[in-house]
């Protein structure tokens, strides 16, 4: 079937429209069906559960009791605390990190930036691995502190990268008539490139945020000490490895709901923080990361 033009457009057939909402339509229901039957399962008392087959729906009568268990200040509560401060504090470190090492590289000026440059380079293609990482944690006395849960994420050279291009594309006019006007370099960066760029700064510090949330292995390789653990290696030593969760464990609840509607309620504490964030920033994408990697 041919397109048809209408108003100088070429459009679709009908019959192809409608075929492509219905595998649109077929695709969103595969993805949203899982998180719809983790919430569900999150909800629903033992025997809607066994009568599901370990996965519900669509609960019958709704309880809250597996949140409440797990947020009674247990080792969830104590996970997720940690979760949000390595999150927040070393999100903000990578920040501030990133915007001027991508700010110095930026500057035809400065002495050395095309070494730097790829120095950085090469470290999007050559790794360190695993043992010396992790020896050279060892070495700076990181071991069992959350400090090791930071630092070694602490810089992204794809991120720098990326908002290097935009302070590239900041018109040097405007930075001519600051200095003009006796602005030295830290007004230049913090009082004119810094606002005009709050698009990649948003879109970057949500892959940061992202990243600290998520990682779990390098809590699995340098914190011995369980009480220090964050959400996600809970999450994948509770729900992954199927281990139970014991009443103490949980902080003594008054009520024990069932496993699997505890596992599934942590799934959804370690999925919501991020879903709240990404609406707000996800207008920034198509500024923040094409438009940078493009004219940069």
């Amino acid at each position: 079937m041919r397109p048809r033009l209408i108003d100088g457009q070429y459009r679709p057939h009908p019959g192809i429209r409608a075929l492509k909402g219905i595998v649109l339509t077929i695709t969103c229901a595969l993805v949203i069906a899982p998180f719809v039957a983790i919430v569900a399962t999150s909800l629903a008392d033992q025997q809607q559960i066994a009568r599901a087959g370990g996965m519900v729906l669509w609960p019958e009568t709704a309880s809250l009791s597996a949140y409440t268990a797990i947020l009674s200040g247990g080792v969830i509560t104590r996970a997720a605390v940690v979760s949000v401060g390595v999150t927040v504090v070393g999100t903000s470190l990578s920040l501030f990190v990133s915007t001027l090492l991508a700010y110095a590289l930026s500057r035809p000026y400065m002495a050395g930036r095309g070494v730097m440059l790829w120095l950085l380079l090469a470290t999007l293609l050559f790794t360190p691995g695993m043992i010396p990482t992790y020896l050279t944690v060892k070495q700076l006395g990181l071991i069992d502190s959350w400090w090791a849960l930071i630092l070694p994420m602490a810089v992204s050279a794809f991120n720098v990268i990326v908002i290097r291009a935009f302070f590239q594309n900041v018109p040097g006019e405007l930075i001519d008539s600051a200095r003009i006007d006796g602005a030295n370099e830290w007004m230049v960066f913090s009082r004119i490139c810094i606002p005009l760029s709050k698009a990649v700064l948003a879109v970057v510090g949500l892959f940061y945020a992202v990243g600290y949330w998520n990682n779990f292995f390098n809590a699995l390789l340098y914190l011995n000490d369980s009480s220090m653990w964050p959400l996600q290696l809970v999450l994948r030593t509770y729900v992954i490895n199927g281990s139970a969760l014991s009443s103490d464990e949980l902080g003594s609840p008054t009520e024990m709901p069932p496993g699997d509607a505890i596992q599934m309620a942590i799934l959804v504490i370690s999925i919501v923080p991020i879903l709240c964030v990404y609406p707000f920033l996800q207008k920034h994408f198509a500024k923040g990361v094409l438009t940078g990697a493009v004219k940069g």
